[in-house]
């Protein structure tokens, strides 16, 4: 499965990069916003692929030469708030009926930061706590993320809602690699983003729940589930110990909080984050230990600091910076939240068959299937008796064989889903007068 990694040239890169700008809230979902989501994410997909071969990430230089970084978290404050504050608001309105849902599947799936790294810090806390108040009952933690019973169900505002639910789950996880970067990146940050982690979100607390909840884990009918890639994926007896990129995530970032210098010189250890960081010390078993060996000079921290009294942070002077995005948008677009869903439902949801036909055809080209499977770090498995994949089912596009043979003794059973998948997609290219 040979797939080029030149999703873009260098050059058509710099121009995506160059042309990012900050839009105004209202346009949420407009065609300009959908135009310049587009740009972003073929940058994405070119830069994944660029690191996972190890090539010249040119995508992270452009956005960091032309200062895009900060358009992107601007953008993601603002599409945080349009959850928030936007979305209930069309969900109420009679007169909400979308021809078309992209805008509202696009505003979910987005997601050199200088002063407005405290924005981002702020987001991932936001995140994180959602997490951390998940319960093992809740909805959005019995399904994947884009399970979709059928395509009617997609466009009613029932589904909207719960395909909201769903992603804001799968986005919170993600944020935990962010967050666990900013750690990696602790002696470049400004002191009140320092600050902002430690004492004023108190986030190696906020980890510690999280290592104790394991909110991507859960039994389902007594087997044991953990979430992956937008699945939750059955755990064999085997592998139960076995630590997956969250827990890894969590683990490193509380290993640079609690052990760099920068840090232990700034957090205030008081007589409750001490009884809350000592809860660490039940998880770090020789098991996880042997899967991340730097972990056992946190366990000898937490060893010493179960027996001694923390001294206090240094007393410093500190000139405390303010998230500028959140209040910015907050305050320029308060008491406007209705008069921007109204506006939008004409704006942004009710597009000429045309425009949907030319959108879809647009994201079709961006999301090819072969670049997608590109992105995945396992091969293909064949759908007959779990080996590599190496030839696809013509028809459907979808199921994977490693032979003829797996093919013809596996039909009986993938007939019914192929004869589904290939009629949906002959639909759909009808609809969108797509020649073969």
């Amino acid at each position: 499965m040979e797939v080029s990694s030149a999703v873009l040239l260098p050059v058509e890169a710099e121009g995506f990069a160059r042309s990012l700008e900050q839009m105004a809230f209202r346009d949420i979902g407009s065609p300009g916003w959908l135009k310049q989501h587009e740009y972003i994410e073929k940058l994405n997909i070119q830069a994944i692929l660029n690191a996972s071969a190890n090539e010249d990430e040119f995508v992270k230089e452009y956005l960091s030469t032309y200062k895009k970084i900060s358009v992107l978290i601007h953008d993601l404050i603002s599409v945080e708030i349009w959850k928030l504050k936007i979305f209930p608001v069309l969900c109420q309105l009679q007169d909400f009926k979308p021809k078309s849902t992209f805008p509202i599947y696009m505003v979910e799936a987005c997601e050199s930061a200088d002063e407005i790294i405290l924005d981002l810090i702020d987001y991932c806390q936001r995140k994180l706590m959602f997490l951390a108040t998940q319960s093992d009952n809740c909805e959005t933690q019995r399904e994947d993320r884009m399970l979709m019973k059928d395509l009617s169900d997609a466009v009613s505002l029932q589904e909207l809602k719960k395909q909201s639910e769903l992603l804001e789950f799968d986005i919170s996880l993600k944020s935990l690699t962010i967050l666990r970067y900013i750690t990696d990146h602790i002696d470049s940050l400004p002191l009140s983003a320092l600050t902002r982690l430690l004492n004023i979100h108190n986030l190696p607390c906020l980890l510690v729940q999280l290592v104790e909840h394991s909110p991507w884990s859960k039994y389902k009918e007594g087997q044991l589930q953990k979430y992956s890639d937008g699945r939750w994926h059955t755990v064999t007896s085997e592998d139960r110990l076995k630590m997956t990129k969250l827990d890894g995530q969590v683990w490193i970032a509380l290993y640079n909080l609690l052990l760099r210098t920068e840090c232990q010189q700034k957090y205030d250890i008081n007589s409750f984050t001490k009884n809350q960081l000592l809860k660490l010390r039940r998880f770090l078993t020789e098991v996880l230990i042997d899967q991340l060996p730097n972990l056992v000079e946190l366990q000898k921290f937490l060893s010493h600091l179960s027996v001694v009294e923390p001294p206090p942070p240094k007393k410093e002077l500190i000139l405390q910076q303010i998230p500028e995005i959140w209040d910015q948008i907050h305050k320029e677009n308060f008491g406007k939240w209705k008069a921007i869903a109204k506006y939008q439902v004409k704006q942004a949801f009710n597009p000429s068959e045309e425009d949907l036909r030319q959108q879809a055809l647009r994201w079709a080209e961006t999301y090819n299937l072969d670049v997608m499977e590109s992105l995945i770090p396992e091969k293909p498995k064949c759908g007959y008796c779990g080996a590599e994949g190496s030839k696809r089912c013509s028809r459907c596009q979808t199921e994977w064989y490693c032979g003829r043979q797996c093919q013809v003794q596996h039909w009986q059973k993938h007939k019914q889903a192929c004869n589904l998948m290939a009629d949906a997609m002959k639909k759909l290219k009808e609809e969108l007068n797509i020649q073969p």
